[in-house]
């Protein structure tokens, strides 16, 4: 049995992972901002309350995060796995985006996730043992046109994650960043009604939060991979445009068109549900 942390945990993939874990017999400390929203999914899905420790956390906030881990220490002796997966999009072009959400998204997605692998790192170099899951996007492999802040935070993530990985590796403290293509969450329908996030869409299929955690469990958890595609082949076009941007403005223009089909094909529709799939 495991120890294992999880951010973002009231919805989406942190919510399929903390269920996906309690499946597995191990003991999960969910956690999220909103603890209201929190506790209605460990509810909801039925974690077992004898092995679920739900807390409040603010990813942003150190003073957060170090009362979280003195509560795990206190509680469990160890930490075995930590997964930094709370996210949040707002999309917008370059002249237009909101100072405000800059710094949404900044302090979110790249600044909760190394204040997370920092203190995370800290209890398990001393233990010598650990794993470390951060989640980016293949928005971090290839940066997507009216989404520039938000690569540019799951580029950062991406970047960080594999420095982290080599610092730790000799540690026994394996550090891996998943990068998956437009997931079925609530992210997904925020951008729904956006034109500018159309490249998003362009993907063959949407991937469900069960594709992203069997991606975690196997190439990430038991294969300790440091870097995952979700899919592989999306993943391998991502590294494409990234080497080759002239190349990726070129291809653009078809994928902007193909994505903006598809959300209006799943425009006004309820497409992410609250319930999870739990395989």
């Amino acid at each position: 049995m495991k120890i294992c942390l999880l951010t973002g945990c009231a919805n989406g993939i942190g919510r399929h992972m903390a269920g996906l874990l309690l499946q597995q017999g191990h003991t999960v400390v969910a956690t999220d901002v909103a603890i209201s929203q929190l506790h209605t999914a460990a509810t909801t899905d039925g974690w077992p309350t004898d092995r679920t420790l739900l807390l409040p956390l603010d990813v942003r906030s150190a003073t957060d995060w170090q009362a979280t881990m003195k509560k795990v220490l206190e509680q469990f002796g160890r930490l075995d796995v930590g997964m930094n997966i709370a996210g949040v999009i707002r999309p917008g072009y370059a002249a237009e985006i909101r100072p405000d959400d800059v710094d949404f998204m900044v302090d979110i997605n790249l600044k909760g996730v190394m204040l997370g692998t920092r203190f995370m790192a800290e209890i398990m170099q001393e233990q010598r043992s650990g794993q470390i899951v951060n989640v980016a996007s293949l928005a971090g492999v290839a940066p997507i046109q009216g989404l520039g802040i938000y690569s540019a935070t799951k580029f950062g993530v991406r970047a960080f994650s594999i420095a982290a990985s080599g610092e730790l590796r000799d540690s026994g403290v394996s550090v891996s960043v998943v990068c998956p293509d437009l997931v079925n969450t609530d992210m997904l329908t925020a951008q729904l009604d956006h034109p500018e996030a159309a490249l998003t869409f362009s993907g063959p299929r949407v991937l469900t939060v069960a594709d992203v955690g069997r991606a975690i469990l196997l190439e990430a958890i038991d294969r300790r991979r440091v870097e995952v595609m979700i899919p592989p082949s999306r993943g391998l076009l991502a590294k494409l445009g990234n080497f080759f941007p002239e190349w990726g403005f070129a291809v653009t223009k078809g994928l902007r068109k193909k994505g903006l089909k598809k959300q209006k094909e799943l425009g006004g529709k309820l497409f992410y549900s609250t319930t999870q799939e739990t395989g």
